[in-house]
């Protein structure tokens, strides 16, 4: 078995590049910048904060989403698989690029301080939602239903836990 998945939360590093092709499809470009803060051990040694950077690549209806809201320095959650392709240049070198396909995108907000994004929570990847949800990258799971106010939650009573086998 093998998986190849990829999970990044950082900040749109330029404004997405959207490309359009004669067949209708669509494609979108962006950097991501995701940073490790620096620390400093015991012995005294500082080690610097860490940015990477990573290709984006957003294709079929998360081009329209990433195209509207997403702009430089947005905060997003991005979930896809990596992928790496090669080509010559124009000295005829072999080069490698590595890139994020996407397949979900969502804003992500740390809670802290003003959000200018007028769009709420968006959430792209097949999924439709209202943009009433909390921003911060927690979703309920599929599925979930709160309890009518007014009435306890029975799901996970006591007298139920008897019938587990352990």
């Amino acid at each position: 078995m093998s998986l190849n998945k990829v999970i990044l939360i950082g900040n749109v590093g330029r404004d997405p590049e959207v490309r359009y092709f004669d067949s209708g499809a669509a494609v979108a470009n962006f950097p991501l910048a995701t940073s490790e803060r620096g620390y400093t051990l015991a012995n005294g040694t500082v080690v610097p904060e860490r940015t990477e950077w990573h290709n984006v690549v957003v294709r079929r209806d998360l081009v329209s989403f990433v195209e509207k809201w997403v702009k430089k320095g947005s905060g997003l959650y991005v979930e896809g698989k990596i992928r790496t392709r090669s080509y010559d240049d124009q000295a005829g070198v072999k080069r490698y690029v590595t890139e994020i396909h996407a397949d979900r995108v969502e804003f992500y907000s740390t809670g802290s301080g003003n959000r200018d994004n007028t769009a709420g929570t968006g959430i792209a990847g097949g999924q439709s939602q209202t943009t009433a949800q909390p921003a911060g990258g927690y979703q309920q799971p599929a599925g979930f239903q709160q309890p009518v106010s007014g009435q306890p939650d029975t799901s996970l009573d006591s007298n139920s836990a008897d019938d587990l086998p352990f």
